[in-house]
């Protein structure tokens, strides 16, 4: 099988976000063929490089979202028309109600109290908002077919046409409050973001020779990420998988606080709709936790598409840790992740002042380096905070003082990696305000530890019943259940065993794999053949791919691995340690009861 992987900001590059599931997933099906299509959001990811690639990646294709492009396509008096249409007609589906847009649905009250969400049960507004995503949609199309025929759009998408067309349809009747409060540096604003996301409408990628010969399309993200996928879907027919460990359209809505409200109602709209006609257009959608799978509910995802498939993480690195609990010190917490405001690290700075009066033994360790220049600031308040909760204490007058809060990073000496930082402690704590999937949690799982967590994003899914849950911003809660687990040791050992079990049955590479392979046949199962191929008598094969082309073994060059997939005038050979026979015949059909006879 032949898997075109989608990614944006992430892998193959280095930095890249979910580069280390899709590189556990590629390795894992080493006898399946990727080609990966990559979409960089900056110059510095770019720079950082790729990870060293297995021998199944067979092609990699990359594209900057990050530079401004000029093509230098002129176009002519006909191609700018069809431009305006369809273009005008994007705007307009983005001025109206967009799938899972909060603000609208605040803004639309009738006269007798009732919301928008309660009259679009009704019929009325289900069927406009269909009608605005068959427009988004035809919109979108137009555009991608434009810029197959015209060679890319770059420059008609920051055009003056494309700020008048914005600027129309704010003005149209019928467009919400806050397109209608939009200025012209909003309108320009907005225009330059829409090019970014639509940059993928002028890629050479869907040919037959290029996404269009793959034999599935597989999303690591939502977004302009799928895009790609929707094009090559809608020009060769290619069916179109989506993963999302992270929901794109709920990250809009928590970004760029500082715009202006035109900005991010607009904005807003347009990842609402294509998160909606990706989800629709999806052979299968894989959430990788309950959070996820209501976001994509709520944008219009068919709940007959939908499969959970946790993020598979590798448990080896912390067998030890998770086998020898006994070696934790009893009176220390834990906190291990990245330091950004959304960790929440004064409340837990509270949380602990508190358990520290209860337990005048327990020591903190927050293990984590800060994120960019805002995680920088917040790490030195947290300093700042803690040696005001706990100034330095001494056994007596010519002693010298020692902090109970301690802030580390690992790679050092003392804790060379994320295991030990969790080994190090008898009790790992989360205090997030805002969490996707709780990679730090289910580490601290396989390690063996017991949690005390917030109850934010996938906490609940993750842990089940193996840890407790607080309400986040509640320094009491979370300091009165540390304080429980830390003066119940037989307690605090029986989580930590639960939590162990539930993470090796659940979010381990294989089961991750396992599911995706899965998945990867029941799509294909289920397309149609996209080309016919025949065998040595001229007769169709039975399958869209021979089936010795997944035969696992080295083919003898490029031009034999790209005949096995029955590419126009190819000639099918054998692996390289089976050559010299001629072409493999197709099979005749035997029936059930003659091969159970045989």
């Amino acid at each position: 099988m032949r898997i075109g992987l989608l990614t944006e900001g992430g892998y193959p590059y280095v930095s890249g976000e979910a580069g280390l599931w899709c590189d556990r997933l590629v390795r894992g099906l080493e006898h399946h063929e990727f080609d990966v299509y990559a979409l960089s959001r900056s110059e510095r990811e770019e720079d950082g490089g790729w990870v060293p690639l297995p021998p199944q990646v067979g092609r990699v294709r990359t594209a900057p979202l990050w530079e401004t492009v000029d093509d230098g396509i002129v176009h002519g008096r006909r191609a700018r028309r069809r431009f305006a249409e369809c273009y005008g007609e994007l705007a307009t589906a983005l001025c109206a109600a967009a799938p899972g847009d909060p603000a609208r649905s605040s803004e639309g009250r009738s006269s007798e109290g009732r919301s928008s969400e309660a009259r679009s049960s009704e019929g009325e507004p289900e069927g406009q908002s269909a009608l605005e995503a068959d427009r988004f949609a035809s919109a979108l199309y137009g555009l991608a077919e434009l810029a197959r025929d015209e060679g890319g759009l770059p420059t008609a998408l920051r055009s003056e046409t494309a700020v008048r067309a914005l600027e129309r349809a704010c003005r149209a009747p019928g467009a919400h409050r806050s397109a209608r409060e939009a200025r012209v540096p909003d309108l320009l604003a907005v225009a330059a973001r829409l090019e970014r996301a639509l940059r993928p409408l002028s890629l050479d990628w869907y040919e037959d020779d290029d996404l269009g010969s793959v034999d599935l399309c597989h999303a690591a993200s939502g977004g302009t990420g799928a895009l790609p996928g929707l094009l090559a879907r809608h020009f060769c027919d290619v069916p179109l998988l989506v993963t999302e460990y992270g929901v794109r359209l709920r990250t809009h809505y928590l970004t760029e606080p500082d715009s202006s409200p035109a900005i991010r109602s607009l904005l807003a709209a347009f990842h609402g709709r294509l998160a909606a006609e990706t989800y629709r257009r999806a052979a299968v959608i894989t959430p990788g936790n309950t959070h996820t799978r209501r976001w994509q509910e709520r944008c219009g995802a068919d709940r007959a598409k939908l499969r959970t498939v946790h993020p598979g993480m590798d448990a080896a690195p912390f067998a030890e840790a998770g086998e020898s609990p006994e070696c934790a010190d009893p009176q220390t917490l834990v906190w291990v992740g990245r330091v950004e405001p959304a960790k929440d690290l004064v409340s837990l700075l509270h949380a602990f002042a508190e358990v520290r009066r209860a337990e005048p033994g327990s020591r903190l360790r927050i293990v984590g380096a800060p994120f960019g220049p805002e995680g920088v600031a917040y790490l030195a308040h947290c300093k700042g905070l803690a040696a005001q909760l706990f100034p330095d204490e001494a056994d007596g007058p010519h002693a010298v003082g020692r902090n109970p809060v301690s802030f580390e990073e690992t790679g050092g000496p003392e804790l060379p990696s994320r295991a030990d930082a969790y080994a190090s402690g008898a009790l790992v704590v989360l205090s997030s305000v805002v969490e996707g999937f709780p990679t730090g949690l289910v580490e601290a799982m396989f390690c063996g530890r017991a949690t005390v967590s917030t109850d934010v994003g996938a906490v609940v899914e993750a842990i089940g019943g193996t840890g407790l849950v607080v309400p986040p911003r509640n320094p009491r809660a979370l300091a009165e259940a540390c304080v429980a687990l830390l003066r119940d040791p037989e307690r605090r050992e029986r989580l930590g065993a639960a939590a162990r079990a539930r993470a090796l049955e659940l979010f381990t590479v294989e089961q991750n794999i396992t599911a995706f392979h899965g998945i990867y046949l029941e799509i294909l199962s289920r397309a149609p053949v996209r080309r016919v191929v025949l065998d040595g008598a001229g007769e169709p094969l039975p399958f869209g791919v021979p089936a010795e082309a997944h035969v696992p073994g080295r083919w003898s060059d490029a031009t034999a691995r790209a005949a096995a997939r029955g590419g126009p005038g190819a000639v099918r050979t054998g692996p390289g340690w089976a050559t010299g026979g001629g072409p493999v015949r197709a099979t005749t059909a035997v029936s059930a009861a003659e091969g159970a006879s045989r």
